[in-house]
């Protein structure tokens, strides 16, 4: 027993332990250390502010929806009233005091005066409205349809962010890695050569080029690190790598697909829709002012000038038909608002045609642009095993180190921009490919 109590208390103190491990990994940037693609989504979601702004949009607009649901059940009411009085005319309390009616002091005898006491409840049912109850609540709830799409707009943009800023930071870690590489073998090489002095002079040169190109590619990688730091929106003072497949992607193309994709996918044209549906609705609003309102109305109340021995009951029909002046004005208006919506919608189904169309081209050119270049960069490095191997290094070796480096770089600027593209085309499809 001794044992087990032994074991279950050290099973205790590791769980909270393991569990602020990981909280530390998901939340502290002094700890996120090799971020994954998907981590880092994760983590820049659950720290953009617009991000999070739009979730609790969402949360305003259920309750608006559930608001609306309210206005189909009675409206209740509890009154009570003590009225100290002396009157010398009768006189009706004011609305908020339930307008009761208290006698005057001629009416009374002296031992009723001064003081009247009521409570009662009162119940009212809207019977029929003309559709306003039910258009009111299905504006709601095509409000919160279209809050939840401009939720999913923010979190597609910001994704694309992360992404971009993802990928610039692993290009930049492989490029350091082969300026590294490059560098190494440029000291190795100057180490080797047997030259005259002008001939070390131009090798002085390339040696100092190289480390340069060395330098450059260490201020990218700073400069990456910032901003894959201020897309997860982190302490800048925080030092941050990511890991992945840092290769080619190819995906099978058809533009009109990825055209109709969009059109289904696409939050921000969901939300034209819902727009378009709610302007819509304000009219059927706006018209249904032209019906009356057919309400029941019950109330029971308690009520005496020294005590509660009276007693009232009543239930009314009420037949309400309201002439506004503006109905025509505002229909006029309403008609106008969906106009706009309208166009509003033709121009963003545009839009996210050019989108889809200018990421296609990107990516189709970089699919292929990225295959030449890796094609060259591959064949490079089998030529520069090769010379290493017959051959003892000169100057032409720095030279061909430069070559080396530079073949290198453009495939991994092809790689980079190859994945930049395919996450553009995904985010104005609107959808993973």
């Amino acid at each position: 027993m001794k044992k087990l109590f032994l074991l279950g208390l050290a099973l205790c103190l590791a769980l909270p332990a393991a569990a602020q491990r990981e909280y530390g990994l998901r939340f502290s940037s002094l700890i996120n250390d090799e971020l994954t693609l998907e981590n880092a989504i994760r983590l820049g979601l659950e720290n953009n502010s617009d991000f999070l702004a739009a979730q609790q949009e969402i949360i305003i607009a259920e309750q608006k929806v559930k608001e609306a649901k309210f206005l189909f059940l009675p409206q209740l009411s509890l009154q009570g009233t003590a009225t100290w009085y002396d009157l010398d005319y009768p006189m009706v309390l004011p609305d908020s005091l339930a307008n009761r009616f208290i006698p005057n002091n001629d009416l009374m005898s002296d031992g009723m005066r001064h003081q009247f006491f009521g409570a009662g409840i009162t119940g009212t049912q809207y019977l029929y409205t003309g559709g306003r109850l039910r258009n009111t609540l299905k504006m709601a709830q095509a409000n919160l349809k279209q809050v939840e799409s401009k939720y999913e707009a923010v979190k597609n943009a910001t994704v694309l962010n992360i992404k971009k800023a993802f990928f610039r930071l692993l290009y930049a870690q492989n490029n350091v890695q082969l300026a590294d590489e490059v560098q190494q073998k440029a000291r190795r090489y100057a180490r080797s050569l047997n030259t005259g002095s002008w001939d070390k002079i131009k090798a002085q040169y390339l040696f100092s080029r190289l480390t340069t190109l060395r330098n450059k590619a260490d201020n990218e990688l700073q400069k990456a690190q910032l901003g894959m730091l201020v897309s997860l929106n982190k302490e800048l003072n925080s030092h941050i790598t990511v890991r992945g497949d840092f290769k080619p992607v190819e995906v099978e193309l058809d533009l009109p697909k990825l055209n109709l994709w969009s059109m289904e996918f696409r939050p921000e044209l969901k939300a034209a829709i819902y727009a378009l549906e709610l302007d819509n609705l304000a009219i059927d609003l706006a018209l249904s002012r032209r019906y009356p309102d057919l309400i029941l109305n019950a109330s029971y109340e308690r009520l005496g000038f020294n005590d509660f021995d009276d007693e009232n009951k009543q239930v009314s029909v009420a037949v309400r038909l309201p002439l506004p002046y503006n109905l025509s004005t505002q229909n006029a208006q309403r008609k106008a608002e969906q106009k706009q919506s309208t166009l509003r919608r033709a121009a963003i189904e545009d839009a996210i045609r050019v989108q889809v169309a200018e990421n296609y081209a990107d990516l189709k050119f970089w699919q292929a642009e990225v295959l030449n270049r890796q094609q060259a960069w591959r064949n490079v490095q089998k030529m520069l095993t090769r010379a290493e191997r017959s051959a003892a290094p000169d100057l032409n070796a720095l030279e061909a180190l430069d070559a080396y480096y530079q073949t290198g770089r453009a495939y991994y600027e092809g790689i980079l921009q190859n994945l930049t593209a395919k996450a553009g085309l995904e985010w104005a499809i609107g959808q993973d490919l």
